[in-house]
């Protein structure tokens, strides 16, 4: 399940996260908390939850199915 999590981190962290080059701006676009932007960025054990999973699906007009298929999990 860690493996799963840090996958599903990583891949947030590194199409959408680093790219986006502005924290606050991030956190805004996808109803999340800035706080939470920093520790997908940063912090190698957070535990990701499945509402921040969602938030950032919706804001890119994923489908939850949709996104797991691009992580490969």
């Amino acid at each position: 399940m860690k493996s799963t999590n840090r996958k599903i981190v990583q891949f947030i962290r590194d199409n959408w996260v680093i790219p986006a080059d502005n924290n606050s701006l991030f956190a805004k676009e996808h109803s999340i908390d800035e706080k939470t932007v920093r520790r997908i960025k940063d912090d190698n054990d957070y535990q990701i939850a499945l509402i921040t999973i969602m938030r950032i699906c919706e804001a890119r007009n994923l489908k939850l199915y949709e996104f797991f298929k691009m992580v490969g999990v």
